[in-house]
């Protein structure tokens, strides 16, 4: 095909110690078109933390100019500092064809839909709280109340997955990161996408299938011509 397809916009989002980073560290190793939108914050670098990599370090001035120019996807503000999604790289990888993820809690994820309905969201769910406290208390780098506070948000967090288009079960990395693979050949599919594609082979498609769009008893079958300018690909029944 002619043309370069727009990019997936990919809301992924999961409580905490559900998988989220594991899943996407194994499909970004095998799919070189996907790009980690990366957020803005105005929190100062950490040790290690580069500019551009974890997140694009700005003041609190130049971030609410952003949310007043229209940049933002999305933001909010936690612990006094801003949080976003910057729209000027996301948008470029859109165009380029790439698909972008945004790896967002539920609040960003619910601005993001409202703002991009087009957009394909996907929760990550553990099978079980039995399972991601494990996982949790597994990590052995945070204190139990951190622990019971994270399991406290992922109960507030895991009802909202009913409002996402998907749902994978992190059981099996392997499983999950083909579940997540196979979404995206489907969403790139859709006719919603794909429009175009259909006159590009066949430039009459769209005047011919008016033929076929008859009421249930007026449906017309191969030989039974409606006497129309159907150059005798009517059904009549």
């Amino acid at each position: 095909m002619e043309g370069k397809e727009r990019g997936l916009l990919l809301v992924i989002s999961a409580p905490s110690g559900g998988g989220k980073g594991t899943v996407l560290k194994e499909l970004f190793a095998q799919d070189e078109n996907l790009r980690l939108s990366v957020s803005a914050t105005t929190r100062a670098p950490r040790p290690g933390e580069v500019h551009g990599e974890q997140y694009y370090f700005t003041t609190k001035e130049d971030f609410e100019k952003m949310i007043g120019a229209g940049e933002m996807l999305e933001y909010a503000q936690y612990v006094g500092n801003y949080y976003g999604t910057p729209k000027a790289p996301v948008e470029a990888w859109l165009t380029e064809g790439r698909d972008v993820v945004l790896e967002i809690e539920v609040q960003g994820g619910a601005q993001i839909k409202k703002l991009c309905p087009d957009c394909v969201s996907i929760f990550i769910l553990p099978p079980s709280m039995e399972v991601l406290e494990k996982r949790l208390r597994g990590r052995g780098t945070e204190a139990d109340k951190v622990v019971q506070s994270r399991l406290e948000a992922a109960k507030r967090e895991i009802p909202c997955a009913r409002e996402y288009d998907y749902i994978v079960y992190n059981d099996r990395l392997e499983d999950a990161v083909a579940d997540v693979q196979a979404i995206l050949r489907a969403e790139k599919r859709k006719y919603a996408r794909n429009s175009d594609c259909i006159e590009r082979v066949y430039p009459n498609a769209q005047t011919q299938c008016k033929h076929y769009h008859n009421p249930p008893h007026q449906r017309l079958f191969p030989g039974d011509c409606c006497g129309k300018a159907c150059q005798g690909n009517c059904r009549k029944g």
